[in-house]
């Protein structure tokens, strides 16, 4: 290691520490990469459902003009039990209530809240279907409550509405009014505050709701998300089959599949159309969560090119280099062949000798044994 030291310039060592530290830093940026790649959580409902690869989430974003009601979203539920019939996925769990696949939808809204306190104009979400096992805010008290349930007056308030209203995060199992209608509480939830949230739309009050509670007390316009996690036994099976028949013209539908948008491929696949990519010419106002995704999608495809310019450094480096010692070589291939079959052939020769001597030590010993049993 001293000698081939000794025979670098100090031009080369520099160029050697750098691209070392070029790659440092690449390994940093993967690193990176992959924290950042499974932070969002609303983005890996296909993982947490099946932790093997074989699921896939899809997200539609309609306009509202698109006018998408429960009735198309159940017709088109029917369809995706035909359609993984037909594709021979079939549900082998020994669990008999177990589930292929499930889904939920929202819409955007407002809505008022009351309590004997305070009185609350706040944006709603109103849900359908799984809705908090694709969104698992962290609960500061309570529980979830599902869009499937008979009883559709519940609600989750964030911790900021529990603070107007109550003055309290301590308030699951307590009822507000809405529209005059009594409501349980079913749970308080963390408002996210960080930069993408905040740049995202989440500044102010959110209180979530059952769909048809906001339909009928608030302000809306219509169901404009809806996702879904099915078997993907093939590559983009899932996607395509929502894009071809959610039934929405493709103006007023945007179609995402969540659950490879954050993988490495993908963001350096968007390189080349960075500056465009987060155009939308269609009439459709994404959700908070939505545009969180978004942002992380540009973060990550921000490290992945600068990872890829910080590895290609030392790799021209070392290719440079290889070329220039392979065009002063003082060695041949056949010279190489040569002096590795010499060695193989020594080594052979080596473990032959070995085996001789071992047989001779071996024959010597039973010679003496049996020398010494005849002497007996």
């Amino acid at each position: 290691m001293k000698k081939f030291l000794h025979s670098l310039s100090v031009r080369q060592i520099i160029l050697g520490i750098s691209g070392i530290l070029s790659f440092l830093v690449f390994l940093a940026l993967l690193a990176a990469f992959w924290l950042l790649q499974g932070k969002e959580q609303s983005q890996r409902m296909a993982n947490r459902w099946d932790a093997d690869g074989g699921m896939a989430q899809v997200s539609c974003f309609f306009s509202h003009d698109a006018a998408i009601s429960e009735d198309m979203l159940e017709t088109f539920r029917h369809s995706i039990d035909s359609a993984l019939q037909e594709a021979s996925v079939t549900q082998d769990s020994p669990n008999a209530s177990a589930r292929l696949w499930t889904d939920a939808y929202s819409a955007d809204g407002m809505i008022t809240v009351e309590s004997d306190k305070s009185k609350l104009d706040a944006h709603a979400i109103g849900i359908g279907g799984d809705f908090f096992q694709f969104h698992p805010l962290r609960l500061l008290d309570g529980s979830y409550f599902s869009g499937n349930d008979l009883n559709s007056d519940y609600c989750i308030l964030d911790e900021d509405g529990a603070w107007q209203l109550f003055g309290s995060n301590d308030v699951a199992g307590m009822t507000v009014m809405i529209a005059g209608m009594p409501h349980l509480i079913a749970g308080v939830v963390h408002r996210d505050d960080g930069y993408l949230a905040r740049a995202a739309g989440l500044e102010s009050t959110i209180v979530y709701v059952s769909y048809s509670t906001l339909e009928r007390y608030g302000t809306n316009y219509g169901i404009n998300h809806y996702e879904v996690v099915m078997p993907n036994p093939v590559r983009s099976f899932a996607y395509q089959y929502v894009a071809e028949h959610i039934g929405v013209d493709e103006q007023n539908l945007e179609v995402v599949e969540n659950s490879k948008r954050f993988k490495l491929l993908e963001r350096i696949k968007a390189i080349p159309a960075f500056a465009t990519r987060s155009m939308n010419g269609k009439a459709i106002i994404y959700p908070y969560w939505e545009n969180i995704a978004r942002g992380y999608e540009d973060l990550l495809t921000v490290i992945a090119l600068f990872g890829i310019l910080f590895l290609a450094y030392p790799a021209i480096l070392l290719t440079i280099y290889l070329m220039i010692r392979w065009k002063h070589k003082t060695w041949t291939v056949k010279g190489v062949y040569l002096h590795l079959k010499d060695k193989g052939e020594r080594r052979m020769e080596g473990a032959r000798a070995k085996r001789r001597i071992k047989r001779q030590r071996k024959k010597k010993y039973k010679n003496r044994f049996d020398e010494e049993e005849e002497y007996r």
